[in-house]
């Protein structure tokens, strides 16, 4: 990767160092240190390094770039930013930075997807174990966890709105999908101010395919298994603790769960074309 910034990275416009991080929150404390000393932070990773890097500098005029090398790539996809090194870094030169909504559960900010239930259970899985990230990993892991997986009752309060709901998987979504292009909730914006709650919905376990299916080909919310409810702040209480993840990385929560949109929260680096 250096070579690969070193060769496509405009030297007439940029200086730079590299810095490569050690641990969990060593990308997010280096980016909070060189803030101040640095008009652009880029992040090399997925959704879980951008969580890191942009959490550090939400709410600053610090610009994120990112150079998509995470598994998903989901929020980086959605923006459009390319999948290869090479184009990722010649649109560091030439990409306009505009501003996203960024969402905080319980305090901590999300930027592409939050959730509970299955996901961020299949998420505590990897955690634990030694499987390689990826789509082909998660779908074995799901099909290996799915049948003993049970549904929760979530109570809900979007904008003052009470649901009670059993679900699956709920999600909130500020882009539109998970990361390999599989989306949940196809009119998600990134821009509009507002959070996609997506309750998947208990369903038999030979409608998996088709629930799969229906995420690729951006139909999810037109299944019957699938309700999607916007609203900007929402508080979700549960039946016991346990698994959430923020952009795919595994946490630990309480049965009360409070959720926010922070609109305009990070300024990211995408394409001159790029449209919401």
């Amino acid at each position: 990767m250096p070579e690969l910034i070193h060769k496509y990275l405009d030297h007439t416009i940029f200086e730079y160092e590299t810095i490569y991080s050690t641990g969990v929150k060593h990308a997010r404390d280096v980016a909070r240190e060189r803030a101040a000393d640095y008009d652009i932070i880029v992040a090399v990773g997925g959704d879980g390094t951008i969580n890191e890097v942009a959490s550090a500098i939400a709410g600053t005029d610090t610009v994120l770039g990112v150079i998509p090398y995470g598994s998903g790539n989901g929020l980086s996809r959605f923006l459009g930013i390319p999948m290869n090194a090479e184009g990722a870094i010649k649109l560091l030169n030439t990409g306009q930075a505009v501003t996203i909504d960024a969402g905080k559960m319980n305090g901590k900010w999300f930027f592409n997807m939050a959730g509970m239930g299955f996901d961020a259970h299949i998420s505590h899985v990897f955690a634990q174990g030694s499987e390689k990230r990826g789509f082909v990993s998660y779908f074995k892991s799901s099909l290996k966890e799915i049948a003993n997986y049970k549904s929760q009752t979530y109570q809900l309060d979007v904008d003052g709105v009470k649901y009670e709901r059993e679900a699956f998987m709920l999600s909130l979504a500020n882009s539109s999908q998970y990361g390999n292009n599989a989306h949940v909730s196809p009119t998600a914006s990134v821009q509009d101010g507002l959070l996609d709650v997506c309750i998947i919905k208990p369903f038999p376990l030979y409608r998996f395919p088709e629930m799969g299916i229906r995420m690729f080909t951006k139909t999810a919310d037109s299944s019957k298994f699938v309700e999607i409810i916007k609203g900007k702040h929402i508080v979700i209480k549960r039946t016991q603790p346990g698994p959430i993840h923020l952009d795919g990385e595994p946490r630990e929560a309480d049965i009360d769960i409070n959720v926010n949109i922070v609109p305009g929260a990070l300024k990211i680096i995408v394409d001159e074309s790029y449209k919401n």
